[in-house]
């Protein structure tokens, strides 16, 4: 099971943000590149990039730190980049430029069609992001909840082509509880899409925890502050999933 390191980007710095509020944000580190080095020199094949501010504004905000961990990262791991990819010029713009998977969240809700589009030009390459509150979808960087259920969205893709749903959460988003991981296993055994957890990842155990239902469809596990912080030692997780 793959383990996903995050970086959140706002104003251009690493941070953590508290059930996806922009206003309690923690800054972890000011150099995006370094810490993507800094997780792949400890073993991961990974790295989750998120421009937040990108997710509000609907469009890239912060492609220059983006640049600095393709940089840095090379072709050592694979990166995956959400927030602000709403056309294809973007998406294009991106995968061109080396991103390995495009996440793909606010315009998979209000235009599926154009994620199937994106999955037909660019195959294996989309992912969808998919973040619940109380269940149901949020976007707009969480700022608005829709009617709809994860589930509901989720099925919209299959057979499609979108090479995972990353499923947050929110309410367990850096506030160190423990993923929703019923949730989690509920919504991988509805789909046939692998699954990615997010949301609330903090210690080993949490990560064991969802090693165990991985036969649920659960491809790996996305966290966040625990590996800032240190309740999670990078290496050990690694070597635990493998």
């Amino acid at each position: 099971m793959n383990l996903y390191p995050a970086i959140d980007l706002k104003d251009g710095a690493c941070v953590r943000l508290l059930r996806g509020d922009m206003d309690k944000a923690t800054v972890f580190n000011d150099d995006p590149g370094s810490q993507a080095a800094e997780f792949v020199d400890k073993g991961c094949h990974w790295v989750h990039v998120v421009d937040l501010n990108g997710a509000f504004a609907g469009e890239p905000v912060n492609g220059a730190a983006v640049d600095s961990i393709l940089a840095a990262v090379g072709t050592r791991a694979k990166v995956q980049l959400g927030g602000g990819i709403r056309n294809m010029e973007t998406v294009d713009y991106w995968l061109n430029k080396g991103v390995h998977r495009v996440i793909l969240g606010t315009v998979a809700l209000r235009n599926p069609d154009f994620v199937k589009e994106a999955c037909a030009k660019w195959p294996g390459r989309i992912a969808v992001g998919i973040d619940a509150r109380d269940g149901f979808v949020a976007v707009e960087g969480w700022a608005e909840t829709s009617e709809i259920t994860a589930l509901e969205l989720a099925r919209k893709f299959e057979d499609c082509g979108v090479t995972a749903i990353i499923f947050t959460d929110i309410d367990r988003d850096g506030a160190m509880g423990g993923p929703n991981i019923d949730s989690t296993v509920a919504l991988a055994k509805a789909i046939s899409t692998p699954v990615i957890a997010s949301g609330g990842v903090s210690s080993l155990e949490d990560l064991l925890a969802i090693k165990a239902r991985a036969d649920a469809g659960i491809d790996g596990a996305i966290s966040g502050r625990a590996l800032y912080d240190g309740r999670i030692d990078l290496a050990q997780a690694i070597a635990a999933l493998a």
